[in-house]
């Protein structure tokens, strides 16, 4: 969603749409496959200068020092990321989590304050922190705040636009 309302806004995006749309992401994955490699290859981010890029947060520790980078580090109800990444699994055919929801719960819970922890003592990067469902109840204000953040031009009204309630499936 955030990189949908990112273009729609009128930020570059790095993406080499490998990934298509499917039916557990039917606005695609707006990803860029190179960055799965950083922590062997980050000659790509000559390239990425001035435009978002989508990456995991356990990723973040291998950008380099030589670049400022400005970090909208998404959140979600957990049990409502982990539903849905178990159903994007069911319907690659793949096997559900090995270990219980509740470790998992467990073991994100510790990496998120890990990486808030490790962000804080980053002089090159600032971050905001922006909640999926917090953009869902109120767009216009989430919008403003991320658009405050970025501080350069976007259309803040094409952003709200994107915003699409009805891809909200694992409720809970």
């Amino acid at each position: 969603m955030m990189m949908r309302m990112l273009e729609a806004g009128g930020m570059p995006i790095l993406m080499d749409g490998i990934r298509i749309a499917d039916q557990d992401n039917p606005r695609g994955y707006y990803e860029y496959e190179r960055v799965k490699d950083i922590p062997h290859d980050n000659t790509w981010l000559n390239g990425a200068v001035g435009k978002a890029i989508k990456m995991a947060s356990a990723l973040l520790e291998y950008l380099p020092q030589t670049y400022d980078y400005n970090i909208i580090l998404m959140r979600r109800r957990l049990e409502e990321m982990l539903a849905s990444q178990e159903k994007m699994l069911l319907h690659r055919g793949k096997a559900a989590n090995v270990i219980s929801t509740e470790r998992l719960a467990e073991l994100s819970h510790k990496h998120l304050e890990q990486i808030r922890a490790w962000l804080t003592q980053q002089s090159n990067m600032c971050v905001i922190e922006a909640n999926y469902n917090g953009i869902l109840q109120e767009p216009e204000q989430q919008v403003r705040r991320i658009c405050e953040f970025i501080a350069m031009p976007l259309d803040s009204k094409s952003m709200v636009e994107v915003i699409d309630p009805s891809l909200y499936r694992q409720r809970l």
